[in-house]
């Protein structure tokens, strides 16, 4: 059964989007982003979720109601207790245990019949195209089945997806069995070694291969490949993945950038776990440039000890830092530590957030200097638009990647100095990082040093092409316009 919000009824007239995206915070929120924009620039939008995740996206669906946006969220009932998952558990941040991964992948493949019943109801406005996430890889049969395009989203930029899909397609990492052994990758455009552990595909959850199979095979069947990022930043490795996959490769971000002239940037992702207001006026009251932000996004799983070995080390630095700690089942032990004298001794420079925080709000603040980032694109991104130096602190999977780009390529950013693999999933206890590491780091790129000062302008650099590709007639806008355009033009083809 569906329920439809929004708009109402979806009119005849246009292209017609069907956005769906993975349960996963990372991979979810990007993809409001696109709703957004594809209906901003006119197309309309069917955006495909569930009900524990719709009542996350409250806030987006008043949003382009309020604006008259054509959006509708479609909600399809989960089948947690067809795939032995616990009620309520559809998103993968509600997964406890590795175990029930390959469960809840297969559910989200369940979701390919009543997905296909609405869709053949939508005689009014049929879709024009499926735009999903690539691990729902059953999505390509429904787009055969109808006749339409199957776009891919992976949330990646374009450097790390042409990284993964060379190990994925070349079975790359196919015979290594050391986990530290230095991994050259054949055929990346520019000189590129990482050792195996730090490689996307490495991860291993049991009975997890053969949907990784599926992935792979439909991907060499889409249509095209979206991608959040914009020309300017890695054209290089954009067209690279082009001649690699021989797919179109849209580019149409910085996608977070479609809120850049809006009250939205608050509501975007869950809501927020403390009072934004009281956080804006914190940072009113700080200098231009002088706080570091600390976040490790939503997946990411920092061991207590790591946790307060990062707080030392800030605590250290003497610079004003706020500090995104979610909270969970690990969370009792560092809240007592946080308690016993950490907040009190840094109560006039530190402002700490338990949860979920409004973080392109506070990255586009004026008085946010540093980030301190576990490098998942969204944040990387964000952080690129924001127009701030990047300390890297990658965790797992593609992560590693986006600190090469970051560090190597665009020198917007200093390593902290992650030696090892913390896998979604694995409890680990062993501190990665010191406080001194933290210290130092964060002392080097708040300070006044020539090597700080050349990062901070490649930075603004940065988020001036970033804000020009987005803007009228830039290159990611025009990107979005030909998009629509040629779905537009293949339902009109086929009608």
């Amino acid at each position: 059964m569906t329920f439809d919000h929004g708009n109402g009824p979806i009119g005849s007239a246009g292209a017609h989007f069907v956005l769906v995206p993975m349960m996963a915070q990372g991979h979810t929120i990007p993809m409001t982003d696109m709703a957004r924009l594809l209906a901003e620039h006119g197309a309309q939008v069917s955006f495909i979720t569930t009900p524990v995740n719709a009542s996350r996206l409250a806030g987006f669906a008043a949003d382009v109601e309020t604006a008259g946006l054509p959006v509708q969220l479609v909600e399809l009932r989960f089948p947690t207790g067809e795939f032995g998952l616990p009620d309520g558990c559809e998103n993968i941040d509600m997964i406890e245990s590795k175990g029930l991964v390959v469960s809840f992948m297969e559910a989200c493949a369940a979701l390919r019949e009543p997905l296909m019943a609405h869709l053949r109801q939508q005689q009014r406005s049929p879709p024009s195209c499926i735009i999903s996430d690539m691990m729902h890889w059953w999505t390509g049969d429904i787009a055969r089945e109808l006749g339409i395009p199957r776009l891919t989203f992976s949330g990646c930029c374009g450097f790390s997806s042409l990284v993964r899909y060379i190990i994925s397609h070349n079975k790359v990492l196919e015979n290594v069995t050391d986990e530290n052994e230095l991994i050259t990758i054949p055929g990346f455009p520019t000189q590129l070694e990482l050792i195996k552990a730090k490689c996307p595909g490495s991860l291993f959850i049991p009975g997890f291969e053969k949907i990784r199979e599926k992935m792979y095979e439909e991907e060499l069947r889409c249509d095209g490949v979206i991608i959040n990022s914009f020309e300017e930043l890695e054209t290089l490795y954009t067209e690279s993945l082009e001649q690699v996959t021989r797919k179109k490769v849209w580019t149409v971000g910085p996608m977070c950038l479609c809120h850049r002239d809006s009250n939205t940037m608050a509501t975007r992702g869950n809501k927020a776990s403390m009072d934004e207001a009281q956080c804006l006026q914190w940072l009113d009251s700080m200098k231009p440039g002088s706080v570091i932000f600390v976040s490790f996004g939503s997946l990411a799983s920092t061991t207590p000890q790591q946790l307060v070995e990062l707080g030392l080390g800030l605590e250290a630095s003497n610079k004003p830092f706020i500090w995104v700690i979610k909270a969970g089942g690990k969370f009792p032990e560092v809240e007592e530590w946080l308690a016993d004298g950490f907040e009190e001794r840094v109560k006039d420079r530190g402002m700490i957030i338990r949860g979920w925080a409004p973080q392109v709000m506070i990255l586009w603040h004026q008085a946010i200097g540093g980030f301190v980032t576990h490098c998942g694109w969204n944040s990387t991104i964000e952080g690129i638009c924001a127009g701030v130096p990047m300390i890297t602190w990658p965790h797992f999977a593609e992560q590693f990647l986006n600190e090469k780009l970051v560090v190597d390529v665009l020198k917007t950013g200093l390593e902290v100095g992650v030696k090892g693999v913390t896998q979604w999933g694995n409890e680990q206890q062993e501190v990665m990082v010191t406080r001194d590491a933290v210290e130092k780091a964060v002392y080097t790129l708040m300070g006044e040093g020539e090597a700080a000062q050349e990062l901070r302008m490649r930075a603004k650099d940065y988020a001036i092409k970033a804000r020009r590709a987005f803007g009228e007639e830039g290159s990611s806008y025009n990107n979005v316009r030909l998009l629509i355009q040629e779905m537009g033009n293949k339902t009109n083809a086929c009608g």
